[in-house]
């Protein structure tokens, strides 16, 4: 069994700045990756970042230069920065963990928390 817990969004002005956090628990040893993926309105499911158990992050080009995927004290915790905000920024973010080889591919979602970002 394993949770997946997300925190820490809201409303916020363009050019504003937001933190999100994420916890996992479970049976949890053997995860290989952590990540946040978000969804617009109306679009499909999107990566936002990733980082490798190992710390190699990844992240899409849309987001490069302004959000920043981190893994807290413990290694079950991921946080990710995201400054500079924009409209098109608005989504659902849903944190993710995953147990495979293959990278940015996550087998266990959070229930998603909202961001809106405001023009």
């Amino acid at each position: 069994q394993v949770q997946v817990v997300e925190s820490g969004g809201g409303l916020v002005p363009a050019g504003g700045s937001l933190r999100l956090s994420c916890v996992a628990s479970g049976n949890i040893v053997s995860f290989t990756s952590m990540g946040w993926y978000r969804q617009p309105p109306g679009k499909q499911r999107e990566l936002v970042a990733a980082i490798r158990r190992g710390g190699r992050t990844n992240y899409a080009d849309s987001v490069k230069g302004r959000f920043t995927i981190s893994r807290g004290t413990a290694k079950n915790t991921v946080s990710l920065q995201m400054n500079s905000l924009k409209p098109e920024d608005t989504a659902v973010y849903y944190c993710g963990i995953g147990f495979g080889v293959v990278e940015n591919v996550m087998d266990y979602w959070g229930e998603g928390t909202l961001v809106t970002v405001s023009s």
